[in-house]
Formats: structure tokens, sequence, C-alpha cells
């Protein structure tokens, strides 16, 4: 018999340690601002792509690294 999982309806975001509801604004914005306070504290990025999706998949995941995350580290499935 599997557990019964409750399914998330809505996002949600900790403040002073506690989940709330928010939306996905608030939710999309915490993040974007998360991501960038460590890119402007010097965070080393990268990203991991897959080298069996599709050509433009893996083209708009290397454009975001450089153009967003201002790296040129991306990886892919095919080294190993």
């Amino acid at each position: 018999m599997s557990p019964r999982y409750q399914r998330l309806t809505q996002p949600l975001v900790r403040d002073q340690g506690e989940l709330r509801p928010a939306t996905w604004d608030e939710t999309l914005d915490r993040a974007a601002s998360g991501f960038r306070k460590v890119l402007d504290e010097g965070a080393m990025t990268g990203i991991f792509s897959c080298s069996k999706t599709t050509n433009e998949l893996n083209f708009a995941t290397q454009k975001f690294s450089r153009v967003v995350l201002h790296s040129n580290n991306v990886d892919s499935c095919n080294r190993t």
C-alpha cells in the first residue's frame, strides 16, 4: 500500500522559518532575487544539460547560462 501524498496547489515561501502561501509573482521574484544575490557575490555557476534532448533546448540552456548567469560552464551527460 502506497502512502497518500497531499499535492500542493499553490506556491509556498518561507518567512521567518515558516512556510506560507504566496502568489506566483512573489515566488518567482524571490527566486530571481536569490539568484541575483549569489551572482552579485561572485558565486561560480554552471548548467548541466542532457545530450538526449533537442538541439533547441540545449541551445536555450547555453544561451541562458551565458546571458543570464554570465558563465560558459555548460556540461552534459554525453561525457559519461
